[in-house]
């Protein structure tokens, strides 16, 4: 079933869709879960110059910040969780890329367990993905989908370095 059109709800040039849509990629026809993840890479890449203490505050502030804005966009859209709404990939993948050495393997690599994860949704991510709603629910699922590609990404940064 397709999602439903958001013309005439969404607007880049409201700040909390902006956010919402993750700066435009959650509208792509195809993929937008991984057009929101591939669009927190730059992000990463910018905070991941900031001292440890500094990414988890940003990072913990998107999570944070990320229940309000999209229980918002989801208002404003009228649909719960609409696939365009992708701050949830943007905050998982940068749960995903907590401690992790910079590089592009392991930018890769991070992106495709953070996928893995967010597409297959073992337990307990389905059960919070059915179960959880309003903006916390959008971003629970995502976060412990982050958690476990974090969890796995350190394990082979482990056995590699």
């Amino acid at each position: 079933m397709a999602a439903p059109d958001l013309k005439g709800r969404a607007s880049l040039a409201n700040p909390v869709h902006f956010l919402a849509l993750g700066f435009g990629s959650g509208l792509s026809p195809k993929a937008p879960g991984t057009m929101g993840t591939l669009a927190a890479i730059p992000l990463y890449l910018l905070v991941a110059m900031l001292p440890f203490w500094a990414y988890l505050l940003v990072t913990a502030l998107v999570c944070v910040v990320g229940v309000w804005i999209c229980d918002r966009a989801a208002r404003d859209f009228g649909v719960h969780d609409h696939p365009a709404i992708v701050w949830d990939e943007v905050a998982g993948f940068l749960v995903t890329m907590i401690a992790v050495p910079l590089g592009l393997v392991w930018v890769v690599l991070g992106f495709l367990l953070f996928r893995f994860f967010d597409i297959i949704k073992p337990w307990p991510i389905r059960w919070l993905d059915r179960h959880v709603h309003g903006g916390f629910g959008i971003m629970i699922d995502d976060i412990i989908a982050g958690v476990f590609a974090a969890l796995v990404l350190h394990l082979i940064v482990f056995l590699v370095t």
